[in-house]
């Protein structure tokens, strides 16, 4: 519970820290983003936070307005991402926003990626294990996010997340913070590269494939 009290507060204190120190990126990019295409500089999309509960999160926009609606994945070379979009996404500034969502308590820099409400599958078909992702806020960066990110199948990340939950520290989220660096710095893992949310549909059952969109990106 201490540790918990700690790294709130250092959230809040690196995400002031953060909008501060790029601010005058974030207005270029809000900037660039408004001259190229028609529509809104922040893309906003309802997601599952701590308990389960829904919030709103905050990305710079990086496609057409509407693309999510196409229900594919994101590929190499969509044509729905813009040319800003490209650099934002690959750069991972598009995520910058977050700093917002993190500053009000929807989420932490370092946790489990939040999920959509309805994608990989709705909050009532995760098991009673899976859930335990949801005992700690929703991060920008996360165990599964350096250990494949859009490489691993749904069930295989949420294992990471819960591995996480149970094992959540000060070293753990350090050594998880330096491994982003490496990762964004790489620019590795942006694209999708394929459909990954496979799921049991239960006792002997098969499993199915949920294939929606989320932005273009699911993560």
């Amino acid at each position: 519970m201490g540790y918990k009290m700690v790294k709130r507060l250092m959230d809040i204190v690196l995400s002031l820290f953060g909008l501060i120190i790029l601010s005058p990126i974030l207005v270029l990019v809000a900037i660039a983003i408004k001259l190229e295409s028609k529509g809104p500089v922040i893309f906003q999309q309802e997601r599952l936070g701590l308990n389960g509960e829904t919030f709103k999160i905050y990305k710079f926009r990086s496609m057409c307005v509407g693309a999510e609606k196409s229900g594919v994945y994101e590929t190499k070379g969509d044509a729905r991402v813009t040319k800003v979009g490209k650099f934002i996404r690959k750069t991972s500034i598009d995520e910058f926003p977050q700093f917002v969502n993190i500053i009000k308590g929807d989420m932490s820099i370092i946790g489990p990626r939040p999920t959509l409400t309805y994608h990989p599958w709705p909050l009532d078909e995760y098991t009673e294990m899976q859930k335990k992702r949801f005992n700690v806020r929703p991060g920008v960066t996360g165990w599964a996010q350096v250990n494949g990110r859009k490489e691993v199948p749904w069930d295989e990340r949420i294992e990471y997340d819960v591995e996480y939950v149970e094992t959540l520290s000060f070293s753990f989220d350090l050594k998880i913070f330096f491994k982003t660096i490496l990762k964004v710095l790489a620019m590795k893992d942006n694209i999708n590269v394929g459909e990954t949310a496979k799921k049991a549909t239960g006792k002997g059952g098969e499993s199915e494939v949920a294939a929606t969109i989320e932005e273009g990106r699911n993560n």
